[in-house]
């Protein structure tokens, strides 16, 4: 995804200046936002199609602007933080990250891992199908297009997140196969998690919630989840 327009959010100045001119030689368009405030200003003014956001802010915390933007915008959002624990990254994740940057980095892995994650919302929204009749999903009330990455719920838009669209596609294009958690994380997360598959829960439960699909999105106690057939 050449040009792709990249925020970040961070209070390190020499962090910041780091990453935006590394990002710069390869390609990306960058703006730098200090504090939370401002970097949701520039969201809305720069429209970003990632954002690199630091979990420490002088104004608030980056896991309320995680939230925050997954409930208002559909980007993919890198967290960058110190903490190595687990249990952080994971808390991250579930309140809407994609991914996570552990200082100190590695400019040359951030490079690879944005250029991963890009290429994948690149081809999600562009479609690997071109036949528009699979581009097309409907079960109740919901109707999915995927060649357009589109939700409906009584002909009413559902903003889902990029991993929570991820997701309900995995599951809904394998109607009856039951997925594991830890499958689930390798399919839509594409990396694991062990012993941390809670992640995939807390998605899960918003994804019934916003869709009101309890019936379509089925526990398989023990196990993980599967989407119901139609007539089952």
């Amino acid at each position: 995804m050449n040009n792709a327009k990249i925020l970040i959010i961070e209070d390190d100045a020499p962090i910041a200046d780091l990453l935006s001119y590394g990002l710069s030689l390869e390609g990306f368009q960058t703006r730098i936002a200090t504090n939370g405030a401002a970097g949701m200003s520039e969201i809305r003014w720069f429209q970003p199609d990632l954002l690199l956001l630091d979990w420490m802010l002088p104004d608030q915390s980056g896991l309320d602007i995680c939230k925050n933007v997954t409930s208002e915008f559909n980007i993919p959002i890198f967290m960058i933080t110190a903490k190595s624990d687990i249990t952080d990254k994971v808390l991250g994740l579930e309140f809407g990250a994609d991914d996570y940057i552990t200082k100190p980095f590695d400019l040359r892995e951030v490079v690879a891992r944005i250029r991963t994650i890009l290429r994948r919302v690149e081809q999600a929204n562009y479609g690997v199908k071109n036949d528009s009749d699979e581009g097309l999903i409907h079960f109740q009330d919901v109707k999915i297009n995927a060649n357009e990455r589109d939700v409906k719920k009584n002909n009413q838009s559902v903003d889902l997140t990029p991993k929570e669209y991820d997701l309900l596609m995995t599951l809904v294009r394998n109607p009856g196969r039951t997925f594991t958690r830890s499958e689930l994380l390798d399919v839509v997360w594409g990396y694991h998690f062990a012993g941390d598959t809670r992640t995939v829960d807390t998605h899960i439960q918003r994804l019934r919630k916003k869709l009101e699909a309890m019936e379509y999105i089925v526990t398989v106690f023990g196990i993980g989840y599967k989407f119901k057939k139609t007539g089952d």
